[in-house]
């Protein structure tokens, strides 16, 4: 046991010896007041003093006690005891002490208390440890100067100091306080404060034993055990040091594992502790008891759902092991607020009062019946929703996405799908969105739902850069992602810009030594503001010049700005949410107009260098995202998106023998050069209306693992087609694969870069070319490609001011010119690391490492390690 070397008193609570003797040999008692102790006597108090260390006025003191000189009191009785009492509560004493310093007759000539204040820090010094925690034990216990030093106060200290280290293994830890008096003719009352600290030495597990056990193996019991692992040269990654608590939580682990494998009785009979001086060694006996089975399963209570329903979602069944576990998750899944179980079934269904409880009513031999009782309670609907916190953010805005409606039966699922729905809008901080039920009335079966959220930076400036297949990528651009277009010319609304109604604005310009772009765009994601009908529209206008990717190797890349094309064009789309399958769904419908003017652009894509092509397209999406609230970190579900676009099949309203031409075209190439004249006449004609279809799909799925770990798998596809073989594939509109897939798809640009981390941008490709297209030159993109990539995802911080989060990647990737060469198994493989950071003002920041493990076609040298930066909107 510990002594505290101490030569001052905190805190004693005492009656006196003379007023003990007094209460003894008093021969004559009366009732005190109205508290009834026996026999008691009547006493007048004469004068009363009061001494001992305090600053505290005397005249103050005596009157907080009640008593008074004069005053009648009872021995025994309850006025003294409640005087002191009362003083005591205060918590400004640690003694206080009374007596009855002389008695005459039935008078108390002189009543003396004395009390001891309370002291208070002046300094605190703590030593064994470092600096930095020393000022944080001063910190999280208070140990300020002017705290008051109670015994309280004291052993807090040394349990927290103690506790604070146990939980990293320092078993024994000593700590030891010292309270000296300051010696100070102004104020006596104050007291210094020395911790001596000695953490010792870590204590780790040695080893860990199991007896007792025969249905599951020592080493399964030491898997299920957590976060207590006995030392391991080669488990340098997991602690071994013992921590009671965590050693009791695994402790239950064990047994659930058991009651999950049928062994209901099992328990824990001892477990002991064998200490050393640096190590200890763990024993546990265990009684495992025997296997059981679910008898029969029967249900009470239920007239809204009938047995065959509830039992398709119990899943459990006469006959099956025993499992605990299971059942209490069928339930009820603690884990899942969406969870497919009994009580979700109720709750989704209107029944908020509802209670379901699994009771054993019977064992025989080796199985158990199970009584489902059921109360269902009255149907459940919603009273009144309202929202908080929403200071920018209008609030049609937030209650159009809510699926909660006033007079609506209740249905946990409409909040939690709710909650998504806001935090989709990216306009809240998806960690602090939050449903507040109130007023329930189990009478009237009413409640309220308030959402509580809590805004966030909406607008933002869009800076993304990185290196490239035509050296740096830059971005500049402007995106105002809660726009109000109908306060555009109201100069109040400018708080710096008009905003609240959920639009999006952007405005964006991109550049590297191939291209500059421009573009700006606007979307209305509710249209006419009674259901989820977009309305987009975008404009972009582009300058590409000639590149030549064959100087790669020497380690540049050359481009000639007297070769130029001019590319300006919009679209117009609309977009609506549907209702079957389900309402994850949604489809698009795009119209395009694009025109290309050619300025001494020499390739052999398109062998004529001064000309014109026009491109009208129509585009049709089909998507469907149930990924959960935030869009940024998703946890969970998936994202599929498939689409198709297509140009007006010209060849087939055109009198042109294509077959013929092509024949003609291949001949000149053979006699006269891709530079011939007429081979340029005839790709003017071929690309005068371009007529092509292009195929996407594209899919992630989301899992959650433990410890926060997310699991994304992903893949993507694309395919370029032509409606006339003899008219052949247009020279736009293809794939680019490789590098950190900046630039996109340049806006409206004719080239779509697809990322492939751990390979140069746009380094993947397809070599084997067809002379009836002329596509020798590899800056124009192959026409189909794939890509499959898993990624293990860790969130590092989830706040609103920014969001960051680790990974780890391997994927795969091929470009390809025709499905003749097409095999998806055959790809240029990488894996690597990174990270991303989002910040409302700026996007998303990221960084990748990759190693590519394949050499890019055409070269003999396998990719090995690139890296990647990422400033933008990808997520």
């Amino acid at each position: 046991m510990e002594k505290q070397a101490s030569n001052f008193k905190i805190a004693r609570f005492r009656y006196t010896a003379l007023l003990v003797s007094l209460l003894l040999f008093t021969s004559t008692f009366t009732f005190a007041q109205d508290l009834s102790l026996g026999n008691s006597k009547r006493y007048v108090i004469g004068s009363i003093d009061v001494k001992g260390n305090t600053t505290y006025n005397k005249k103050t003191i005596v009157t907080y006690t009640g008593l008074r000189e004069g005053q009648v009191v009872y021995l025994p009785g309850d006025q003294i005891s409640k005087a002191i009492k009362k003083l005591w509560d205060l918590g400004l004493f640690s003694d206080v002490n009374l007596y009855l310093a002389r008695i005459e007759d039935d008078k108390i000539a002189h009543l003396e208390l004395e009390v001891q204040q309370v002291p208070v820090l002046k300094e605190v010094r703590i030593e064994g440890v470092k600096k930095g925690k020393s000022k944080e034990f001063i910190e999280d216990n208070d140990l300020n100067e002017g705290t008051k030093v109670t015994e309280n106060l004291i052993t807090t200290t040394k349990n927290y100091i103690r506790d604070k280290y146990r939980k990293n293994g320092f078993l024994n830890t000593k700590v030891l306080v010292n309270v000296s008096e300051v010696k100070d003719s102004v104020d006596n009352n104050k007291v210094n404060m020395l911790v001596r600290v000695d953490k010792g030495q870590r204590v780790k597990i040695d080893s860990i034993s199991v007896l007792g056990n025969d249905k599951i193996s020592n080493a399964s019991i030491r898997k299920y055990l957590k976060k207590t692992k006995k030392k391991n040269f080669f488990r340098f990654w997991k602690r071994s040091k013992y921590i009671a608590d965590e050693y009791k939580a695994d402790k239950e682990k064990v047994l659930e594992k058991y009651k999950e494998k049928g062994y209901r009785d099992a328990r824990i009979t001892s477990d002991t502790i064998y200490k050393g001086d640096k190590n200890i060694a763990l024993q546990l006996n265990i009684e495992e008891g025997k296997r059981y089975y679910f008898g029969d399963i029967n249900f009470l209570g239920n007239s809204v759902f009938s047995d065959r329903e509830l039992a398709r979602k119990l899943v459990l069944k006469k006959g099956d092991v025993y499992n605990g576990v299971l059942l209490k998750k069928r339930i009820a899944d603690t884990e899942k607020s969406d969870g497919d179980d009994i009580t979700n079934l109720y709750q989704n269904n209107g029944y908020f009062f509802s209670r379901i409880q699994p009771v054993e009513t019977n064992v025989k031999n080796d199985s158990i019946d199970f009584e489902i009782r059921i109360v269902e309670g009255k149907l459940a609907h919603f009273n009144n929703i309202t929202v908080t916190g929403n200071d920018r953010t209008n609030d049609h805005v937030i209650f159009r996405n809510l699926r909660t409606r006033p007079g609506e039966v209740y249905s946990k699922e409409k909040i939690i799908r709710s909650l998504r729905e806001l935090g989709q809008t990216t306009f809240f901080d998806t960690e602090q969105l939050n449903p507040n039920i109130q007023n329930v009335d189990p009478n009237a079966g009413t409640l309220d739902v308030e959402y509580s959220v809590v805004e966030k930076g909406s607008s933002q400036f869009e800076l993304q850069g990185g290196f490239g297949g035509t050296g740096f990528i830059g971005t500049l651009g402007l995106r105002f992602n809660n726009f109000s277009i109908r306060n555009i010319f109201n100069g109040k609304s400018y708080t710096p810009l008009p905003s609240g109604d959920g639009q999006s604005l952007s405005l964006r310009a991109q550049a590297s030594q191939s291209f500059r772009t421009y573009s700006i765009s606007f979307v209305e994601p509710w249209l006419g503001g009674k259901k989820p009908f977009s309305l987009s529209v975008s404009f972009s206008h582009t300058k590409q010049f000639r590149t030549d990717f064959t100087s790669r190797r020497a380690g540049r890349v050359n481009v000639d700005k007297s070769q130029s094309f001019l590319l300006t064009g919009g679209s117009v789309g609309i977009a609506k949410r549907l209702d079957w399958p389900d309402d994850y769904f949604t489809v698009s419908h795009t119209l395009t107009a694009r025109h290309y003017n050619l300025k001494n652009f020499r390739s052999s894509l398109f062998t004529f260098p001064n000309g014109e092509a026009n491109d009208f397209t129509y585009t049709f999406g089909l998507t469907r995202d149930n990924t959960t609230i935030s869009p940024i970190f998703p946890i969970g579900g998936s994202r599929f998106s498939m689409t198709f676009k297509t140009s007006l099949p010209y060849s087939a309203f055109s009198s042109t023998d294509w077959d013929a031409l092509k024949e003609e075209r291949n001949q000149e190439i053979l006699d006269n050069g891709i530079d011939s004249p007429r081979v340029s006449e005839i790709d003017q004609k071929r690309f005068k209306f371009l007529e092509y279809y292009k195929l996407k799909f594209s899919g992630d799925w989301y899992t959650q693992l433990p410890k926060k770990f997310v699991f994304k798998s992903s893949f993507s596809l694309g395919f370029l087609g032509a409606y006339n073989q003899s008219r052949g594939l247009i020279p736009f509109e293809r794939f680019r694969l490789g590098g950190s897939g900046l630039g996109g798809n340049v806006g409206l640009a004719s080239i779509e870069n697809v990322a492939l981390r751990g390979y140069p941008d746009a380094s993947v490709r397809s070599l084997a070319r067809d002379i009836s297209e002329s596509t020798l030159n590899i800056d124009g993109g192959s026409t189909i490609f794939n890509k499959y990539s898993l990624e293990l995802r860790y969130p590092i911080s989830l706040k609103p001011a920014a969001t960051i989060y680790g990974l780890g990647f391997i994927e795969g990737g091929a470009a390809y010119d025709n499905f003749k060469q097409f095999n998806p198994f055959q790809l240029n493989r990488s894996a690597g690391v990174g990270v991303r950071i989002f910040m409302p003002a700026f996007g998303l920041l990221g960084i990748d490492f990759g190693h590519g493990f394949d050499p890019v076609p055409g070269e003999t040298q396998k990719s090995g390690w690139q890296t990647h930066f990422i400033l933008g909107q990808q997520f």
